[in-house]
């Protein structure tokens, strides 16, 4: 056994003891499908999703975009859905007006009624999220949270809100997936597709 071994179960095992505590929880599930079901009536009316978060969440985003748009386990139509993620837009929009307004101006040129935003932040406490998030609620557009720690400036900010535990940003992280892997499956059920 490797000295790293005990580290790296420690690791698995703070994973499945968040998870457990995500799976144990019926509102969440219920928020699932509360939130599948008003996505799915957005998309039927013509809006789409845009998503948005920083480094990790970033990339979770993107994930979540991409199995919306392309295909989850099965085939099925395309679900209109957008990460904020563009290497153009960003640089350009940071240096021009700041790093804090990269996905508000984002929102504001893409945004149009039906749409949700779906904000991903372990903190709760991104200026550019909490800026996109206002931009968003200007516009009336349905607006999806997902937190970690204490929710942080963001906690009442969401039609609907995820703060889920754990006390890092990588366990945080794998609980957000998770939630949007649902959603993503959810999503398609709320929309008929399988």
């Amino acid at each position: 056994m490797s000295e790293q071994t005990p580290h790296i179960q420690a690791e698995f095992a703070e994973a499945a003891r968040v998870a457990a505590l995500l799976a144990g929880d019926t509102e969440s599930a219920n928020r699932v499908a509360r939130v599948a079901e008003a996505i799915a009536e957005r998309v039927r009316a013509g809006g789409k999703i845009l998503a948005v978060g920083n480094g990790g969440s970033c990339a979770d985003a993107v994930h979540f975009c991409e199995e919306l748009t392309g295909r989850y386990r099965d085939d099925r139509p395309s679900i209109a859905a957008i990460a904020c993620a563009d290497a153009g837009h960003i640089t350009c929009t940071g240096n021009d007006y700041g790093f804090d307004r990269i996905f508000s101006r984002w929102v504001e040129g893409l945004a149009r009624p039906n749409d949700t935003v779906v904000a991903l932040s372990t903190s709760g406490k991104s200026a550019n999220i909490i800026d996109a998030v206002r931009a968003a609620r200007e516009r009336g557009l349905f607006v999806v949270l997902l937190l970690g720690k204490d929710g942080g400036l963001l906690r009442d900010s969401g039609d609907e809100t995820w703060i889920v535990p754990g006390a890092t940003a990588d366990r945080i992280q794998e609980l957000h997936m998770l939630i949007l892997h649902s959603l993503v499956g959810a999503i398609e059920r709320s929309m008929g597709f399988v």
